[in-house]
């Protein structure tokens, strides 16, 4: 029997109207695999439905969102890689195998090129702004992958300190992207690895808790994997904006006082139990390499 290497992590959340679709994207690889759905606690027969699939689904008891929806199940992954795979992704049937060729040839992780619906490129991985933000990119080097179609070593995984389940969703990637190259880790992007994405189909993009999550976890990821430096200035430059904020009440959820007060509680309370992440040297190392890409 062929060597089943990679476990596919999907993570759903009211995904009725698309799950099947990725699911039987899946079932046309031409790569053994394992499917392992999370059903998060969704109300709409998700996990019903990947069940009817015939792949193994754990239903959690609440949502956890996309991280800690991975996060609740990497324990349970016995096999040397771990796809993470949203479920509004349908991959074409060599997606798993060219992200396993790539960890072959070295690296630590490797993120797929999602395209829209429109069959242009989505992203094929991230970038780092001077800043501090994750951005997609859709060409060139990349310093992360996008978590909603890669492949990683999962004892690398392991040993940078697994999914940033606290994030709940967003940045998880680039925090986890972060972690590894902290670690001496190489991070690519396989274009030729292609998933089309319906992107967004669950979440609210650009909602008041889109922009809670996102600016939250840009900047508790930053207090562990950036220099000292770079997080203390982001945090004072947040906190200045949102001084601005409280006066001047610009419109914009982004702008909304009591988001970015909540924004700013949520990261100091989390701050004294937030670990940094490799040496002063390599976070300086880094960021020199990769900011402003």
């Amino acid at each position: 029997m062929p060597v089943v290497r990679t476990t596919v992590v999907v993570v759903t959340w009211r995904g009725a109207g698309h799950v099947r679709a990725c699911l039987r994207g899946l079932a046309a690889q031409t790569r053994p695999h394992r499917v392992l759905v999370v059903d998060n606690a969704s109300e709409d027969g998700s996990g019903e439905l990947a069940r009817a699939e015939g792949v193994a689904v754990v239903r959690l008891a609440r949502n956890a969102g996309y991280a800690g929806g991975i996060a609740a199940v990497l324990d349970d992954v016995d096999t040397e890689f771990v796809a993470w795979l949203n479920d509004d992704a349908v991959p074409a049937p060599d997606w798993l195998a060219h992200l396993e060729d790539a960890l072959d040839a070295g690296a630590a992780a490797a993120g797929a090129r999602l395209t829209r619906p429109d069959g242009g490129t989505q992203t094929i991985g991230v970038g780092l702004t001077a800043l501090g933000y994750g951005h997609d990119r859709t060409d060139g080097e990349v310093f992360g992958f996008c978590g909603g179609a890669a492949l990683l070593r999962v004892a690398e995984l392991r040993a940078v300190g697994g999914v940033p389940a606290a994030f709940f969703c967003y940045y998880e990637d680039t925090d986890t992207s972060w972690r590894l190259r902290l670690h001496g880790h190489e991070v690519v992007a396989v274009p030729r690895a292609t998933a089309a994405h319906a992107h967004g189909a669950t979440a609210r993009l650009g909602s008041r808790q889109f922009h809670l999550w996102n600016e939250r976890n840009r900047l508790l990821m930053l207090a562990r994997c950036a220099p000292g430096p770079v997080f203390a200035r982001e945090l004072a430059r947040f906190a200045a904006i949102t001084a601005k904020v409280v006066l001047r009440r610009p419109e914009g959820a982004n702008f909304s006082p009591s988001l970015r007060l909540r924004v700013l509680g949520q990261v100091l309370v989390a701050l004294p139990g937030t670990r940094r992440a490799g040496t002063p040297e390599a976070r300086r190392r880094v960021w020199a390499r990769w900011a402003g890409r």
